[in-house]
């Protein structure tokens, strides 16, 4: 198998569980500060080391007690909350109705390789991939309870994020939420790779001597879409190698209206089944004639791409329109994409599809290093 082949990670089979962990946290200096980002860049083996002299130096705390985290963070006036713990990946969905994670974009095998070797190197989950699911009235109200309380943490970090944080250890309030997850499904809004990189770490060491593995965990932020909704932008497309021409000619083969249009006019067409395209000098506009089970980025990349005469060479990702633009030109067009929903999205992962690489941008993400989970010493609660 070609290595660039994009494959579907597996599974994870419910219950949906987040277990607690004792949570690794950098002093606010470092959260959202470019340097932390090179921090946890090679040489890997000398990141815990260089964790341990910024914790010398008061530059991280350590919990002593495991707790599951309530994590709200603000940014551009949006507010996120969700719950981040350790996320059980021990067991592998046999069956659809299995599944508690669902993944809606493909993976690079040697990517999620490499990330794996990375975080065994570092002996971390350096940050938490993004859930989002539909919370229970219970668990919001659960939730709610906890907000109510003063935060153990408050700061904001070098990169403007308010934050916002709870420990949760009371074993009646974990029994709860726990109880009101298992059932649950979350769908990735960030961090597939990641997430594949799990399921390796995971499987390593099944097989290795029994006792507690810290892989059948990854570190998990899972938010109620209902409570405080991400949201979720289009990422554009740059066609290189292909024209207008080429574009109107893949059209009409598929037997899709293709029409000129101004540029105030095709920015106002776009909507979910309509794509905006131009050169940078023409403009166009496509109606895609699709339904409502189907996104855009699908009909783009599996029936208009495939149809194409000439191209493309290369495809570029742009998640502004001034960026799409700014590489607009008659060899190369920029293609505007309409942002899928939520609830699109979940419906093309429980039907088992995958969504083309980078179809989705949920935002905002949570800076680095507000909450780490250490490999070291992190065994697994018992089921």
């Amino acid at each position: 198998m070609d290595a660039t082949t994009l494959v579907t990670p597996p599974y994870v089979a419910g219950p949906l569980r987040l277990e607690p962990f004792a949570a690794l946290m950098l002093a606010p200096a470092r959260v959202g500060n470019p340097t932390t980002g090179r921090a946890f860049a090679r040489p890997y083996k000398d990141v815990s080391a260089r964790l341990l002299r910024w914790q010398a130096r008061g530059l991280v705390t350590a919990d002593t007690e495991p707790a599951l985290y309530l994590h709200e963070y603000s940014s551009n006036g949006m507010t996120v909350r969700g719950l981040v713990g350790a996320l059980d990946v021990s067991r592998r969905a046999a069956h659809a109705a299995d599944r508690a994670v669902l993944p809606h974009e493909g993976i690079h095998p040697t990517q999620a390789d490499e990330l794996a070797d990375r975080m065994d190197e570092m002996q971390l989950n350096p940050a938490p991939i993004l859930l989002v699911h539909q919370g229970s009235p219970r668990l919001r109200e659960i939730v709610a309870t906890i907000s109510a309380r003063e935060p153990d943490h408050a700061f904001t970090d070098r990169g403007g994020q308010e934050h916002r944080i709870w420990a949760e250890r009371a074993p009646e309030t974990l029994d709860a939420i726990a109880a009101e997850l298992a059932d649950g499904r979350a769908l990735i809004a960030d961090g597939h790779h990641r997430y594949a990189a799990y399921l390796r770490l995971q499987r390593r060491r099944v097989g290795a001597p029994m006792g507690p593995r810290p892989t059948d965990l990854g570190l998990a932020m899972l938010v109620d879409q209902t409570d405080t909704p991400l949201f979720l932008g289009p990422i554009h497309r740059t066609l290189s190698g292909t024209s207008l021409e080429d574009l109107r000619d893949a059209a009409e083969t598929l037997g899709l209206d293709y029409h000129d249009a101004t540029q105030a006019d095709a920015v106002h067409a776009l909507s979910s089944a309509r794509l905006a395209a131009t050169d940078g000098e023409r403009w166009a506009v496509v109606d895609l004639a699709i339904g409502p089970d189907e996104a855009a980025v699908e009909a783009l990349h599996h029936r208009i791409v495939p149809a194409l005469p000439h191209g493309p060479a290369a495809i570029s990702y742009h998640h502004t329109v001034d960026e799409a633009l700014g590489g607009a030109r008659q060899e190369a067009i920029a293609v505007l994409m309409p942002a899928p929903s939520v609830g699109l999205v979940l419906r093309v992962a429980e039907a088992d599809r995958l969504l083309p690489e980078k179809a989705t941008s949920f935002q905002p993400k949570p800076s680095l290093g507000v909450l780490i989970r250490s490999l070291r010493d992190a065994a697994p609660a018992p089921s």
